[in-house]
């Protein structure tokens, strides 16, 4: 069986973090393991505590995990200091795993940013550098390359600018601030298109830690970069299409799938 791991915080509410990650590696058909770099006291409608892992522990995680079962593809989520991500970008150059999915968590899809400057500054000079794909929302890759972004014209601007700045491919999410659901997918040069259908669904919490970690599960099975997006982007849409309605905020999608559970685990 191919194996994934989720290098990300714990979501006490389930619906993103490591909870999230690990409900969609397995039902993306691959063996989950996780290094947990933070708690949090959350739920649908917030974030109330975070205690963070000490890097000393993060190292043991680490060192447990790829020395026992070694990973085929690693996802890096939102990572709370730049010392966690230099001991992770340190473990992930000593054990130099196949296929490494970062998403950024840089900057919330509300334009709200999650990261301190010098953590942002780590963050692009420690790990992007190791990624073979990252995935920004609109607003962070704003914040990364200056550009405002409006249409699809300025996402292929901002994604070839990424791609070239970091040497690795870019999936740059259109979400809530292109009127469509399509993503584009920059990479070697090229422009991909990865079109996508609206849902009408309110609940999309977790949807950034979801996708990412689709990706690396069918980069683990053996997929082609864009196949693995392309994958990816049909399971959180099935995800949202299933309607879960839980909590009094943003709640979670159903990552599950109801009727169409075994759909993605080849």
């Amino acid at each position: 069986m191919k194996t994934a791991l989720t290098i990300a915080g714990s979501d006490s509410s389930g619906g993103a973090g490591i909870q999230a990650d690990i409900k969609t590696m397995t039902m993306n058909g691959v063996y989950a393991m996780s290094v947990i770099t933070a708690l949090t006291a959350q739920n649908t409608t917030g974030v109330y505590g975070i205690q963070e892992t000490s890097p000393e522990f993060i190292d043991q995680q680490m060192d447990c995990v790829f020395t026992d079962i070694f990973p085929d593809a690693v996802k890096i989520g939102m990572l709370s200091s730049p010392e966690i991500m230099r001991h992770i970008a340190s473990g992930l150059r000593k054990y130099s795993p196949g296929h490494i999915v970062l998403d950024p968590v840089m900057v919330s899809t509300s334009g709200h940013r999650l990261m301190q400057k010098d953590a942002e500054t780590v963050l692009q000079t420690e790990l992007f550098p190791l990624a073979e794909i990252i995935t920004p929302n609109i607003p962070e890759a704003e914040a990364l390359t200056g550009l405002k972004i409006t249409d699809a014209s300025s996402m292929e601007m901002a994604a070839r600018e990424l791609s070239e700045r970091f040497h690795t491919s870019i999936l740059l999410k259109g979400g809530h601030r292109i009127e469509d659901a399509n993503d584009l997918l920059y990479s070697e040069g090229k422009s991909f298109w990865i079109h996508g259908e609206r849902v009408d669904n309110h609940n999309t919490h977790g949807t950034g830690c979801t996708l990412s970690s689709a990706i690396a599960a069918n980069l683990a099975k053996g997929f082609s970069l864009e196949d693995s997006v392309r994958r990816a982007k049909a399971y959180i849409t099935d995800a949202l299409k299933a309607g879960l309605d839980l909590g009094q905020g943003s709640g979670p999608m159903d990552h599950t799938l109801g009727k169409n559970s075994n759909k993605f685990f080849i």
